[in-house]
């Protein structure tokens, strides 16, 4: 069976790195930024569970060292044995860093520091380089938590104009797909994880499991029985009503939520003919709630169309807002060519014809979890400062060909003046980067509710903002 080995979860020419450093270097501080991209700011998250999964206890052991030196040597690499059998010796296999950042859901602008990472042992103070490509990993929670918290933005402001409990409906708006559609179980569990900082329903099993566990939540995301193209089709094209009656029948219970996949023939059919003729008083009188989903063709002009037709067919009501909303036993959800930018453009046009947000809500899969990747908010981790012969040496780099590339000279702090948030250089006492890890041992922990609350905290502040 494949081990995992530590030490060799790192860039092949980290190897190399130890000796290239100036005689008498015994410190390295560096630091994690989004350095700009696709969305202005990011949702920090993803850190405690990183840290607890592999970094927190010892994590090196002599056997790990044996096989990185053999495998260093074959590979055509120098290995530091000496270095890494002080951590084992020395520390006990801890790795000797101190980690402070932001706090877990916290919306920060780019080009701002959000984690720093120093050595605490003179003799191995290259680790705080060596970890740099585990750490910067947390560019893909820290995406994918900044993707779900803009589509919470853009849903929200559609339900604050069209629905009358606007905050009451935002946490099941947009429900993870993304199971199947990313690269690995990780991913599953770490993007999965990241979306619910900001919702509360998810079909990613490994993600509500990663988020339980590293965060404190007995349960944090929520799903409903739903059909897929199989459990339709397998009927037959002439049982096609039959199908949909037996969903009905096996989960159309009082209060309950069944989402049913509608358009594997005809969607403008089954909503006209099935669902508001044949199936409309078993609906009724189910007490249930049926979530009709379109899963092909141009989503933006689709569930208008399915709208229209459940206008003309049930006469919707309009809300307090002026909105028309369909009866609470028929609702939307759309599942297919769901991202970012046509979540606003189906809002835009269902506001065009009077329908709440109310009516719908979105699956996103593969646009959540993995159309994304480091550049798409350019993360970079970076050294700032070493310590050479006992004194701080500022280092940075300011290449004239890509000035986005410019990095942050000496020790950094984050504070917020004015009720702006600012990287100055210096450790302040009003820095808002908080003690995390140190030698091994996680130093606070907060459980995802917390993180939620925080997110959330910043929408409300973000939204204020931009009405005001």
């Amino acid at each position: 069976m494949f081990k995992e080995n530590m030490i060799l979860d790192t860039d092949s020419y980290k190897a190399s790195h130890w000796p290239q450093y100036r005689k008498g270097t015994t410190g390295m501080w560096c630091y994690l930024t989004s350095r700009g991209g696709v969305n202005g700011q990011t949702c920090w998250f993803g850190l405690q569970m990183i840290l607890e999964k592999y970094f927190a206890g010892p994590v090196i052991t002599q056997d790990m060292v044996d096989e990185a030196a053999l495998f260093s040597e074959a590979h055509g690499e120098p290995f530091n044995r000496q270095g890494w059998e002080r951590i084992v010796k020395v520390f006990g296999g801890k790795l000797p860093l101190r980690i402070k950042a932001v706090p877990e859901g916290s919306v920060i602008p780019t080009q701002n520091i959000l984690m720093s990472v120093e050595s605490t042992d003179p003799e191995t103070f290259w680790v705080a380089s060596w970890f740099e490509t585990q750490l910067v990993r947390l560019w893909y929670p820290v995406t994918v938590a900044t993707r779900s918290w803009y589509a919470k933005r853009t849903i929200l402001e559609a339900l604050l104009e069209s629905s009358d409990d606007p905050w009451g409906e935002i946490p099941f708006k947009l429900h993870d797909f993304g199971s199947r559609g990313v690269s690995s179980r990780e991913s599953a569990g770490i993007g999965g994880a990241a979306h619910l900082v900001n919702f509360k329903g998810s079909d990613t099993i490994q993600g509500v499991r990663y988020a339980n566990y590293y965060y404190n939540e007995p349960m944090s995301a929520f799903s409903i029985p739903a059909a897929e193209h199989s459990t339709i089709t397998s009927w037959g094209r002439d049982g096609e009503l039959d199908a949909y009656r037996n969903m009905v029948k096996q989960f159309g219970k009082p209060g309950k939520l069944v989402a049913v996949v509608s358009d594997s023939y005809n969607i403008f059919n089954a909503i006209e003919q099935f669902w508001c003729e044949d199936l409309l008083e078993d609906v009724q009188k189910s007490g249930a709630t049926i979530v009709i989903r379109p899963d092909s063709g141009n989503p933006e002009e689709v569930v208008v169309k399915c709208l229209d037709i459940l206008d003309r067919k049930l006469e919707m009501q309009r809300n307090k807002r002026g909105y028309k909303v369909l009866p609470p036993y028929f609702r939307l959800i759309q599942g297919d060519g769901v991202n970012p930018d046509s979540i606003a453009r189906i809002l835009r046009n269902m506001h065009l014809s009077r329908y709440s947000a109310s009516n719908i809500a979105f699956g996103m899969g593969g646009q959540l979890l993995q159309n994304l990747n480091r550049d798409t908010q350019n993360f970079a981790y970076k050294c700032s400062e070493v310590t050479v012969n006992g004194q701080p040496v500022k280092v940075f780099k300011d290449p004239i060909t890509d000035r986005m590339k410019q990095s942050k000279a000496g020790r950094l702090s984050l504070i917020e003046e004015k009720g702006h948030l600012k990287t100055i250089e210096g450790e302040l006492p009003d820095d808002l980067l908080e003690p995390i890890f140190e030698n091994g041992e996680l130093l606070k922990k907060v459980t995802l509710s917390e993180i939620r609350a925080r997110a959330e905290k910043a929408l409300r502040k973000d939204l204020d903002q931009s009405n005001s």
